[in-house]
């Protein structure tokens, strides 16, 4: 089965291999905060899915710091002066703050000549005019993707896992980022207990069907880790869980209906194993991928 993967896209766009920088800006989640709902969502760790992130220092030393962790993973005829990179902002909600502070962050960021990029992780709740006309500008110097956790399109389970908003604001923040040029890559979690099968795929479809398609989409299974509210629910009365090989069969169904033209960035997660709870297959990176890509190897 083909379908377009990252490190293809990736090579192909900035000819040569790029990693991604894990960042912080120091923001926190509006429904952590108050604004749309209080304890956050019911998946997310006390590190807001940034456990890997650099330190929150000053942008230009979390960039030192992240490059020493990355470096290593370099082929080794790509000398450290033609080393690309992705400044990533991924924990918490990177534009839930002062526009002209982010934009310093971002800025400093993107002033780096090894910087090939920048990714924001974001929801579709904090992206008003001021933000986007940020986002817009720093896409003028260099590419800009937002990353946008909408995790599923059933209103239930949003519900249920404490997202703060519905399915209406995601379309409305989805077109205008795409109306200023924007990359936007979408989050989807497979396995939530509230979903069968078919639920899981239509929010596969519902991506598909959108018109620009995504940019790219992130696809992972349902982890639940230790501090979360999940956590404390799946201790009270334990809920089934995919097995490996199920979720595989599901990731091959996903991207067959992908469109061509969307990246897939991502077909598992691989949390802190000192958080995980459950499944604990995801500990096990090598066994996930290799099973993962015999599947779509094999499918038809």
């Amino acid at each position: 089965m083909d379908y377009r993967t990252l490190s293809g896209y990736l090579l192909e766009t900035f000819g040569t291999k790029v990693y991604k920088l894990s960042l912080v800006t120091g923001c926190t989640c509006p429904n952590r905060a108050g604004t749309a709902g209080t304890g956050g969502c019911t998946f997310c760790s006390a590190g807001g899915s940034g456990e890997f992130a650099a330190p929150l220092l000053p942008v230009s030393e979390q960039i030192r710091v992240a490059k020493q962790r990355v470096n290593r993973k370099f082929p080794r005829n790509i000398v450290p002066e033609n080393r690309r990179y992705i400044a990533y902002f991924q924990s918490y909600t990177n534009t839930y703050g002062d526009p002209e502070v982010l934009l310093d962050m971002f800025q400093d960021a993107i002033s780096f000549p090894e910087i090939a990029a920048l990714s924001i992780g974001t929801r579709p709740d904090c992206l008003d005019e001021p933000v986007l006309s940020m986002l817009s500008s720093l896409n003028r110097q260099k590419p800009v993707w937002v990353e946008l956790g909408l995790q599923t399109i059933h209103e239930k389970t949003a519900a249920a896992v404490n997202r703060g908003y519905s399915l209406n604001v995601f379309e409305q923040s989805y077109r205008r980022l795409k109306e200023q040029g924007l990359t936007v890559i979408v989050h989807l979690i497979l396995g939530f207990p509230q979903e069968t099968r078919e639920d899981m795929l239509d929010s596969v479809r519902y991506l598909a069907a959108l018109n620009p398609a995504p940019d790219g989409v992130k696809l992972q299974q349902l982890q639940i880790l230790r501090g979360t509210a999940l956590a404390e629910e799946y201790a009270a009365d334990p809920f089934p869980l995919m097995t490996l090989e199920e979720y595989a069969d599901l990731i091959t169904d996903c991207l067959r209906l992908l469109p061509k033209e969307t990246v897939v960035h991502r077909i598992t997660g691989d949390g802190p194993k000192r958080l995980l709870v459950a499944p604990l297959w995801c500990a096990d990176k090598k066994r996930v991928l290799n099973t993962l890509y015999r599947k779509i190897r094999d499918a038809v």
